[in-house]
């Protein structure tokens, strides 16, 4: 790792909050732009993500002021998950009852975007699924942590259980699994295999939406679908914060040991990482 002074720290630490910041106002800006042309009947006032305004000559000069700004980003953060939450409540909880939803889509592909969604959003995000197991019902979710494997070669329930457990499903059972998947079979996606004492899950139906349906897809949902992973990956990407403070820092131990969870991406580290940068400061500022 790079070695730097208390002044390049600061620099670094400056240009990673300003980036966080242009992409917390273009993020919100693109989301919110999409939510209200096609969801915003359903729910007018979604979860946004703040912005985090920054003068740059104060961040710099003033201690008081970083910390606002650190705590700011922070919150930003947050909001980013509870962002994707309200997207995946709104839709599982509202959209897919509705007319709205009903009259864009044939029943055919009611079934199927179900699922899409789940697959798009849980499956490209194993952190945030980590965080949330309620947003989603359960069929889906586990359609979207599996469905490759089941495509490429069959799943078997035990494994399928193995990769619910992953996502801190602890209290999930053998027999949940047996019943998610029977509901999977109904809606036509997958055929049943008895292998012993055990069942195999074959896919019987890709989740292809009909010509009509991809337009209308692609047309009304897709930006929305695709934001959370957008979003997910730039801003929750602070690697350049992965730096080892030189001799001369304050409480350099304990920094190190904040800067190092920065090399990882997602929500925890990043979220971990300036929950300790508000602390240090705060330390720094009373001796």
């Amino acid at each position: 790792m790079t070695k730097v002074s208390e002044e390049e720290f600061l620099n670094k630490l400056l240009d990673v909050s300003c980036k966080l910041s242009s992409i917390a106002k273009a993020q919100t800006y693109r989301f919110k732009n999409k939510w209200d042309e096609y969801l915003k009947p359903l729910n007018k006032k979604p979860h946004l993500v703040r912005q985090i305004p920054i003068d740059k000559e104060k961040f710099k000069d003033a201690i008081d002021y970083r910390i606002s700004v650190l705590k700011n980003v922070e919150e930003a953060a947050v909001d980013g998950y509870h962002c994707i939450k309200t997207l995946l409540q709104t839709l599982y909880d509202t959209y897919f009852d509705s007319d709205l939803f009903k009259n864009d889509f044939s029943d055919d592909d009611q079934i199927i975007i179900k699922y899409l969604v789940a697959k798009e959003i849980l499956g490209n995000l194993i952190q945030y699924n980590k965080l949330d197991h309620e947003s989603v019902p359960m069929k889906y979710n586990v359609i979207a942590r599996n469905y490759t494997l089941i495509k490429l070669k069959g799943q078997m329930d035990l494994a399928i259980l193995e990769s619910l457990k992953k996502l801190n499903m602890k209290q999930v059972k053998l027999t949940d699994v047996n019943k998610y998947m029977e509901e999977v079979k109904a809606d036509g996606i997958i055929n049943i295999k008895k292998k012993g004492k055990n069942y195999c899950y074959e896919l019987k139906k890709e989740l292809e939406l009909t010509k009509e349906g991809k337009m209308q897809y692609l047309n009304h949902l897709a930006s929305l679908i695709d934001w959370p992973t957008g979003f997910w990956r730039s801003f929750y990407n602070i690697r350049e914060l992965n730096v080892t403070p030189d001799k001369n820092f304050p409480y350099r131990d304990f920094l190190i040991k904040v800067l190092s969870k920065s090399a990882t991406q997602g929500y925890g580290p990043t979220s971990y990482v300036f929950k300790n940068l508000i602390k240090y400061y705060e330390k720094v500022r009373e001796v």
